[in-house]
């Protein structure tokens, strides 16, 4: 079979499972649009957040500054990781105790202020669009290479999937498309380290790869190795 064949197959297929998972866990009220309705276990919401971050901003664009740039890369990498932990400690927990669905709203109501609510309103916007921008390039970026499209066109096409499934099923359509997503994700993160893993130092376990000589007989400790990436 040609490649660019099973790639549009492939492609294809995650299109419709992501539409299907919309169709099915379409939003039936304004309680599962916003918070899908707070049904979803735990695990699924782990995924689906561990998705978020496992985004093109960190598959493509947080990968090559790290491979470009060293450890200095890794400073984004902190700063990206470390938000979404103060996010799910710090505001999250008190969002859904005060049964809010946005975060204007909680700081309005929070702060009994009008202007706190309108400053957050336009702060949600301005971060939203930032991120957006940037995980739209990387749809774009991916969609091309994989659809043989330009950049444009691989930018409407993802629009389209997302606009519809966000829509339709709200965030407990969402929830469960990233759930899908994950599993999607870490396999694909997984098996290039495995294999790169084997490559280097002879061990399956990324994990262990760190305290592993390298397996060119060199004897220098794979840490070593890095220590000299700058």
């Amino acid at each position: 079979m040609d490649v660019q064949l099973l790639t549009f197959i492939i492609v294809g297929a995650s299109f419709a499972l992501y539409i299907a998972i919309a169709i099915w866990a379409r939003a039936g009220s304004t309680n599962d649009f916003y918070v899908a309705g707070g049904g979803v276990p735990p695990v699924l919401n782990g995924m689906a957040t561990a998705a978020d971050w496992m985004s093109a901003a960190s598959f493509i664009s947080m990968a090559g500054l790290i491979s470009f740039m060293g450890y200095d890369g890794a400073v984004y990498l902190m700063g990206w990781t470390g938000g979404y932990v103060l996010l799910a400690l710090c505001l999250a927990p008190y969002l859904r105790k005060f049964g809010k669905f946005t975060v204007p709203d909680f700081i309005g109501d929070r702060y009994y202020s009008q202007t706190a609510r309108t400053v957050a309103v336009f702060c949600a916007i301005f971060v939203s669009f930032t991120y957006v921008a940037g995980q739209m390039r990387g749809v774009g970026v991916v969609f091309s290479r994989f659809l043989e499209v330009d950049i444009v066109t691989g930018v409407v096409i993802g629009m389209a999937i997302v606009f519809f499934y966000t829509v339709l099923g709200g965030m407990k359509g969402i929830t469960y498309t990233q759930v899908a997503q994950y599993c999607v994700l870490i396999f694909a993160y997984l098996v290039p380290c495995v294999f790169i893993s084997v490559m280097v130092t002879g061990h399956i376990l990324p994990q262990t790869a760190f305290g592993a000589t390298l397996a060119d007989g060199s004897g220098m400790y794979m840490l070593e190795k890095l220590d000299q990436i700058s």
